[in-house]
């Protein structure tokens, strides 16, 4: 349950409501007790970790589906007349025939979009995070750890957003070989797994760095958080937005721009790539290995088993 503690003598009056309603908020204490505290937590995570199965598991059919795809038009070219333009499945006791069409002749009167999976994700593992570890003090682990809970605090939103935005400026702007870009993103998060887990001191010239930035549990799950964002900014900012215009133009009688959405399926590739270490931190926390002294390394090994992993999974 919640207590509040308010302080009297603050009748407002109709004439004086506004500036006394906002004194009376700034006057208002709320003091959430364990037991709330352990409820809330309980039903972020159930909600999270359902939407997460629902987000995933949507990403890698559309993934698989879009491979069975490629292979039909690899077939198509080839010209022998043999090839299907459909794929078939069976499931659920039904057969399910699925065709993918770059510039449909028609709207449907019912389109489905799948979107909410992710930010549901999104936002229930940001308040996960932030009644863990802002409000539980947990990214600070030791009272002479060498950052305070407000460094703490700040450097953990700083990379949330930092993340997002040299991911999307080296793939938006830089990166135009694929395996260049990948190659480059995979070395970019070891280093980012090294300044969060390594323990020791690095001499910038002008000052040293004391490293780890967080304890050990709080840095796997901040990559996890700053993956998760990435990808959840790749679906409302990079994905979504093209496959509107897309509709947008179509309803128009106009050609889409196939260019648009052939970028937006490069960033849903990402995210199927991208997941793979975001579920490992997850569940990171349940093993002894994240305080070893080489738990970046075990990072960075398991981070690229993953892609090996995706890869395999996308050609299944």
């Amino acid at each position: 349950m919640c207590r509040f503690a308010w302080k009297r003598g603050l009748t407002p009056t109709a004439s004086t409501a506004p500036w006394r309603a906002a004194s009376l908020l700034r006057q208002t204490e709320l003091i959430m007790n364990p037991e709330m505290s352990e409820w809330i937590e309980m039903l972020l995570r159930w909600t999270h970790i359902f939407a997460g199965i629902m987000w995933v598991g949507a990403t890698f059919y559309f993934t698989w589906l879009d491979g069975r795809f490629t292979e039909l038009e690899k077939q198509a070219d080839k010209g022998d007349g043999k090839s299907e333009k459909n794929v078939w499945m069976v499931h659920s006791g039904g057969f399910y025939l699925v065709e993918k069409q770059k510039r449909p002749t028609m709207m449907p009167q019912v389109l489905h979009w799948f979107k909410w999976e992710s930010f549901t994700t999104w936002i229930t593992g940001i308040l996960l995070f932030g009644l863990m570890y802002f409000h539980g003090s947990k990214l600070v682990e030791f009272e002479d750890w060498p950052y305070s809970k407000g460094q703490a605090m700040a450097m953990s939103v700083g990379f949330l957003l930092l993340g997002w935005v040299v991911y999307d400026l080296l793939w938006s702007k830089v990166f135009r070989n694929e395996l260049v870009g990948a190659v480059i993103s995979y070395l970019l998060l070891v280093g980012v797994a090294f300044l969060f887990m390594y323990s020791g001191k690095i001499n910038l010239g002008f000052t040293q760095l004391q490293l780890p930035l967080f304890p050990a549990r709080a840095a796997f799950l901040q990559i996890g958080a700053m993956l998760g964002t990435i990808m959840t900014a790749n679906v409302w900012m990079r994905i979504l937005p093209p496959q509107k215009r897309m509709v947008a133009a179509l309803k128009a009688g106009q050609e889409p721009n196939l260019t648009e959405g052939a970028r937006a399926k490069t960033r849903s590739k990402h995210n199927t790539f991208i997941v793979m270490p975001v579920v490992f931190t997850m569940i990171s926390h349940h093993y002894s290995f994240i305080g070893s002294k080489y738990n970046w390394l075990i990072f960075a090994g398991l981070t690229l088993a993953g892609f090996v992993a995706a890869k395999i999974i996308r050609k299944a």
